[in-house]
């Protein structure tokens, strides 16, 4: 037992109304941080004109493994939050699906990158399909700096013609346009994590009967499938085991092409790693292939949200160096 000290015990001011409780404060200066911190929490929920902020939530998709969901300082940051002066927005383009979970699995990942650079600001355009469309956010950014983050895997037409056409129309804000996230040690990663969470066992590298297709989803462009190539061959050095890129259209071979030729070749303990951004219709395309269950899309992976800002990063050193306007940085 301890004794009882012969002191007078120190007299504690009251916490300010509104902290849940009473705890014991040293000094008139910690009363004041907590009375200081107490009112900013609760002018952070009044906007500029007067009204309460609703207290938004990104709910994480359904099809997010557990490690996907967020903490609650994650959430999307209100449009008038704080942001680092003089630091370009980072505005990701996500091409667009008609699939619900697809818009709620880049939000999901968009506050992850918020979670890993708070003060960044960070917004969404889309190419097509979904709002908002990436004209839109380009009219609510003027007179100000930005980065275009392709939230693509590859040198398609939409990184090489649609992003560039889109920030050459867009001449009151500042752009740049980063280069695509593919092919990057980070998406390996990313691809490796979804792989084991669908029941690949890293015991398997080395494996005579193992193997694995890269579902992606193909491109005209000769650079996109050189890049989804590239992919593969990382991959394939990770797990120990063949990986053969295949594709839901414009190119060749398709998903249950891939799987014959390597069940032919003795691979019959095969997987599908899902090289798509967020599900849709391709990533369903090549679950469904699967004989036994599919890899998760790349999704909200962390390796996905640093990827974001190292493009991003990337983006803003090259045009420091070239003291201009940058167009798809280097991978």
């Amino acid at each position: 037992m301890t004794e009882p000290s012969t002191q007078q015990p120190r007299q504690s001011p009251p916490p300010p109304a509104g902290s849940g409780g009473t705890v014991p404060l040293d000094s008139t200066a910690q009363l004041l941080t907590r009375i200081t911190a107490h009112l900013g929490t609760q002018l952070s929920l009044v906007s500029r004109n007067g009204t309460r902020r609703p207290m938004h939530r990104t709910r994480p998709s359904e099809a997010l493994r557990p490690s996907d969901t967020l903490r609650p300082s994650a959430a999307p940051r209100p449009p008038d939050a704080p942001r680092s002066p003089g630091t370009p927005t980072l505005l990701v383009v996500a091409h667009g699906s008609r699939d619900p979970q697809a818009l709620r699995t880049v939000l999901a990942l968009l506050d992850r990158v918020r979670d890993l650079r708070p003060g960044l600001d960070v917004r969404l355009g889309h190419i097509e399909l979904n709002r908002p469309l990436l004209p839109d956010t380009l009219d609510g950014l003027r007179g100000a700096d930005a980065v275009l983050v392709p939230l693509l895997l590859g040198r398609g037409h939409h990184v090489k013609h649609d992003l560039p056409a889109a920030a050459a129309a867009a001449p009151a804000v500042r752009t740049r346009v980063a280069a695509p996230l593919g092919p990057h040690p980070l998406l390996v990663e990313a691809l490796y994590g979804r792989l084991v969470e669908a029941g690949w066992d890293p015991a398997d590298q080395g494996s005579r009967s193992a193997a694995v297709v890269l579902a992606a989803a193909g491109s005209r462009d000769p650079d996109s499938a050189q890049d989804t190539r590239r992919t593969a061959r990382m991959l394939a050095e990770r797990l120990g085991v063949p990986v053969v890129p295949a594709y839901a259209s414009a190119a060749t071979p398709t998903f249950p092409a891939a799987l014959r030729a390597l069940a032919a070749r003795g691979r019959h303990r095969t997987f599908v790693a899902s090289y798509f951004t967020a599900p849709g219709r391709f990533a369903s395309a090549a679950a469904g292939a699967a004989p036994r269950t599919a890899a998760l899309p790349l999704g909200a992976h962390p390796a996905m949200a640093r990827l974001l800002l190292h493009r991003y990063d990337q983006a803003l050193s090259a045009t420091a160096r070239s003291g201009g306007v940058s167009l798809l940085a280097s991978a």
